[in-house]
């Protein structure tokens, strides 16, 4: 990378980026724009679960990793584990990714359909077209916000739509390293930004409306490469007006160090 300065958005996995984009011979800027609030009600799951042996679920989706772990860290808790799996046994898996299944994996949960990459939703509502959905419940493992175009499409198959909370996703504490990070960006001082989730983009960009600066945070970001780590985190940045320099495939960390390398190197 040639000495090149990146900015990092990424919170949970940011470390390891910093370490890569160090590796190859970048400056990392470290700036999380993320803070995942755990939000796992126990009474919730608990009613729940015992809904679920008197009216069972037709579907299960399970959308990340780190949520499936926190639901069954809850039913733990609870002494509810076994029942869980047992419910989960007579219903349709369908997962994600490969980090929700992993976690599944992890507690002997059989998978019936995996979505394709990118792992965006519309594979995910492709995985579920062979499933009789009308009058159904499914539940719907929520990530750190509703996945609203999951939910419609599901209502609109009129099934009954059963939204697990384990995690929310906020503004960090701390904001001053976003705002550093767009007064370099206005000094020209960054070559790269990295984004790994759409959530980041929503953020910084309202970190810079209480400012007063989103247009000269656009205006940053539209003279400087965006990596954009798959579809998802691309179409928010678009819609916000910023140009999409590169994006990932497949849409994981690894391929998308590489292909910023490779960007920046040439």
């Amino acid at each position: 990378m040639r000495a090149k300065r990146v900015a990092i958005l990424e919170s949970r996995l940011g470390q390891q980026m910093v370490e890569l984009i160090g590796k190859r011979g970048g400056q990392p800027f470290h700036a999380p724009a993320l803070a995942e609030v755990p939000d796992v009600d126990q009474s919730y799951i608990a009613k729940l679960v015992s809904e679920l042996e008197s009216r069972p679920a037709k579907v299960a989706i399970f959308q990340t990793g780190v949520g499936t772990q926190a639901l069954f860290k809850a039913t733990d808790a609870l002494g509810l584990t076994d029942k869980l799996l047992g419910l989960l046994a007579q219903m349709v898996v369908v997962v994600r990714g490969p980090k929700p299944t992993a976690a599944l994996r992890a507690r002997s949960v059989r998978i019936d359909r995996s979505a394709k990459e990118p792992f965006t939703t519309a594979e995910v509502w492709e995985a579920l077209q062979a499933v009789p959905l009308a009058g159904e419940r499914v539940i719907v493992q929520r990530y750190g916000v509703t996945n609203v175009e999951l939910e419609e499409a599901l209502t609109a198959m009129t099934a009954e739509v059963i939204e697990v909370p384990t995690y929310r996703w906020s503004l960090p504490e701390d904001t001053r390293p976003l705002v550093e990070l767009m007064d370099a960006l206005d000094r020209s001082e960054i070559d790269a930004v990295v984004f790994t989730n759409a959530a980041q983009v929503h953020n910084l960009f309202t970190v810079a409306d209480r400012l007063g600066r989103a247009d000269r945070l656009r205006t940053g970001l539209n003279r400087t490469l965006i990596a954009s780590v798959g579809p998802v985190s691309s179409k928010a940045l678009q819609q916000l007006g910023v140009a999409v320099g590169l994006e990932a495939s497949p849409p994981k960390i690894g391929p998308l160090v590489s292909a910023l390398d490779d960007a920046l190197s040439r």
